[in-house]
């Protein structure tokens, strides 16, 4: 995609502005044009509808169709003004700063299980952000155990051993990959000195892992009486979900140095209170207990936010952060600076397209030209001032030192400074404040990370994208179908929770960012409604072809080429669209089949959980996505061929809908041979023939494959007996 460049002052980065923006405004102007169009149409098929089938078809198309049009018309946003911020010169920064020291640095990585999070993961990126090129005694790693566990502290104290070693080797060997599990695993030069890091890395990683699968940490283990101490805080009634606030301090900036002399970054092992009678609002509420806890220890003006499996990838990140902090006509408002994720587990075609370009890269470009991108949970700078009202409107915490502004003086280890992290860190601390409300990672979502980022825009905060060419960060994407699925169904649900919390992005969010952005917020707000229309157009026509009856124009009616129009236009669009952000033909191709399979799946079982929810019939819980790989499921994904090797509901309906359009297909064709009316069916036929294609995969794990990732037999049948419900229905609808 063309840019038009504009460089701000200071020299320290550079924006570009999509020159395809107005061919994008023209474009958008057509396609409206057409789909008012299209539901004049409806309406009027609706109005003069003489059958209950006709009614019923008519105003089930409507209501799609206007769905469609509906999440379209948030998607425009994004093409409005697309921005894109590549460059940065870090090395103008030390002209720029004039003697200046540089601003402190707080990393929140966050884990939960470490059965689910394999805790050298975890220990691999703190690692890379830890040798970070940055000032050592600058950068505090905070590490939040959700799950309270044993195993993780003793990870992060052999952890805290090795990085003596590690980030000297770094620095003297210059390297950009800095977590050790992905140097390693790269083609890295070989030398002596290399070698003997990696045997103390891979001696770590044996003890790590051996220590994890037999569940507990033994006496073998234990070397010194600082960390029998730490261990001894886990006593008979310490559970996940029952126990004590921990704060280990597993390295001190002021007192520890690694095996060349130099200071060390400081590490911080954090499991906050938790008890069964307190709520504590899964990562949100660590990630606000992790704010707090900082605040008194360090306090660092930035804040890095990092889920477990990501990676530094760039060790110049914080440095280009910078570049775009100091520049003068964005700073006053600027809140966060956000990074893509970007995952280097993919296949090669990304079969589930757990890339996500357009939630992590196009989507953002485009929010990016307004008043900046959501917030994604992982790879982002905060200003921590972002975190205590608007730009214009402190809100002052109930301690000052948990101000933004307050200076810690004391050592982190210091019996008042540990005391008063405790009291911070307990699980009635936030009772009766703004915590979760005004205050810090916002209370209410699923998702934390998108209603906290716009709580912020809506404040009147700012944010950047940054989107360089070397990726900062690098994480882990799913590699089974119902991960995938079971992932996007917990984060859609949480999109509709904002909607439906008092401070919807329509109305309220329009009024505090303006319309674009209420658009852009809207359309995750309400990504679960794609269920509506893929899920009628996966069923309504087929049923209706298998019984003969045409619901769509004929080959000969203007109507037609309105309908064509309109789906040949978003797809080409959709496809250029996504060639220009760095994707291939094949990659699109399985991103528009993972959009129909998540719209019968986790979008559709998401509605009715969160509308079942509403009643009150059932409550929502935080669902782990699982970093554990396993080898068979590993190589399946490799060979790029799905995984369904689990009895999910979910799979059911794509399922069903898979069968019927191949039946409908055939039932089409044999219509038509027996002197049907071919115009009439022509389009459905080409619908079930589209949807056939893209099923490829459901057919051939229903048939053909006999290993542990087939479908499964269960799904199958039930499957079937909905197929044979589904044309009964239809057969007695159409005699109505």
């Amino acid at each position: 995609m063309g840019y038009a460049s504009v460089t701000p002052s200071p020299l320290l980065h550079k924006q570009e502005f999509s020159r395809a923006r107005y061919a994008n405004r023209a474009f958008a102007l057509v396609y409206a044009c057409a789909i008012v169009a299209l539901l004049y149409h409806h309406a009027l098929s609706l109005l003069q509808s003489t059958t209950l089938f006709s009614f019923a078809a008519s105003l089930t198309l409507l209501t799609s169709d206007a769905v469609l049009a509906f999440m379209w018309l948030t998607t425009q946003s994004y093409y409005y003004r697309p921005v894109s911020r590549r460059l940065t010169y870090p090395e103008k920064l030390e002209e720029v700063m004039k003697g200046r020291s540089f601003p402190a640095l707080d990393v929140f990585i966050c884990t939960a299980d470490p059965f689910k999070e394999p805790p050298m993961c975890t220990v691999s990126s703190a690692l890379s952000f830890m040798a970070y090129d940055y000032p050592p005694d600058k950068i505090s790693i905070y590490l939040s155990d959700d799950g309270g566990s044993k195993l993780t502290l003793f990870a992060f104290m052999e952890a805290a051993k090795f990085a003596r070693e590690w980030l000297p080797f770094c620095r003297e060997k210059a390297i950009l990959e800095r977590s050790p599990e992905a140097y390693f695993r790269s083609n890295h030069p070989w030398c002596p000195h290399t070698e003997r890091i990696k045997l103390l890395y891979e001696n770590m990683k044996d003890k790590v892992e051996s220590v994890v699968e037999r569940g507990y940490v033994g006496d073998e283990h234990i070397t010194t009486d600082h960390e029998r101490d730490a261990f001894n805080k886990w006593t008979d009634g310490f559970t996940r979900q029952n126990h004590p606030t921990v704060i280990q301090v597993l390295l001190e900036s002021k007192k520890d140095k690694d095996v060349k002399g130099h200071a060390m970054p400081n590490l911080i092992y954090f499991s906050r209170e938790k008890r069964p009678t307190s709520p504590h609002h899964f990562k949100a509420g660590a990630l606000n207990a992790l704010l707090r806890v900082s605040a008194i220890m360090t306090n660092a003006p930035l804040v890095l936010t990092q889920d477990c499996d990501n990676f530094s990838n760039d060790p110049e990140t914080p440095r280009r952060v910078l570049c775009t902090l100091l520049d003068p006509s964005i700073q006053p408002t600027l809140g966060y600076i956000q990074y893509p994720q970007i995952f280097h587990t993919l296949n090669k075609n990304d079969i589930y397209a757990g890339e996500f370009k357009r939630l992590y890269q196009t989507n953002t470009s485009g929010m990016d030209g307004l008043s900046g991108p959501c917030y994604v949970g992982s790879g982002c700078f905060f200003v921590r001032r972002v975190f205590f009202g608007g730009p214009s409107s402190l809100l002052s915490p109930d301690i000052h030192e948990l101000d933004p502004s307050s200076i810690v003086n004391k050592p982190i280890q210091s019996p008042d400074i540990l005391a008063l992290a405790h009291r911070v860190a307990s699980c009635d601390y936030e009772s009766k404040t703004l915590w979760g409300s005004k205050m810090g990672f916002r209370y209410g979502s699923l998702v934390e990370d998108y209603h906290t980022g716009y709580q912020f825009h809506c404040e009147g905060w700012k944010s950047i994208f940054l989107h360089p060419k070397r990726a900062a960060f690098l994480g882990d994407a799913p590699i089974t179908l119902f991960e995938a699925v079971t992932q996007t169904k917990r984060w859609s649900v949480g999109f509709i929770e904002v909607a439906f919390s008092g401070r919807n992005p329509l109305t309220y969010g329009t009024r505090a960012m303006g319309f674009l952005m209420g658009l852009a917020y809207s359309h995750y707000a309400y990504w679960l409604y794609w269920s509506i229309p893929i899920t009628i157009y996966a069923f309504l026509p087929q049923l209706a072809l298998l019984n003969g009856i045409s619901i769509f124009p004929k080959v000969s009616d203007p109507r037609f080429f309105l309908y064509a129009l309109l789906f040949i236009g978003a797809y080409v669009r959709d496809l250029i669209s996504f060639i220009q952000d760095g994707g291939t033909a094949q990659r699109w191709w399985n991103d528009q089949r993972m959009w129909m399979i998540r719209g019968v799946s986790c979008f559709l079982f998401g509605l009715v959980e969160f509308f079942v929810q509403r009643l009150g019939i059932c409550s929502l819980g935080f669902t782990l996505t699982s970093k554990v790989v396993d080898d068979q499921q590993s190589k399946r994904y490799d060979r790029q061929i799905f995984d369904f090797g689990v009895e999910s509901a979910m799979f059911v309906p794509m399922t069903t809908a898979a069968i019927i359009n191949l039946a409908s297909l055939f039932a089409g064709i044999m219509h038509i041979l027996n002197g049907g009316d071919k115009e009439g069916l022509i389009l459905q036929m080409c619908l079930s023939s589209f949807v056939a294609v893209n099923c490829w995969p459901i057919y051939e794990a229903m048939v053909l494959r006999t290993d542990s990732g087939k479908m499964p037999t269960k799904i199958t049948m039930v499957s079937t007996a909905l197929v044979l419900t589904l044309c009964g229905i239809s057969s007695l609808a159409d005699k109505l």
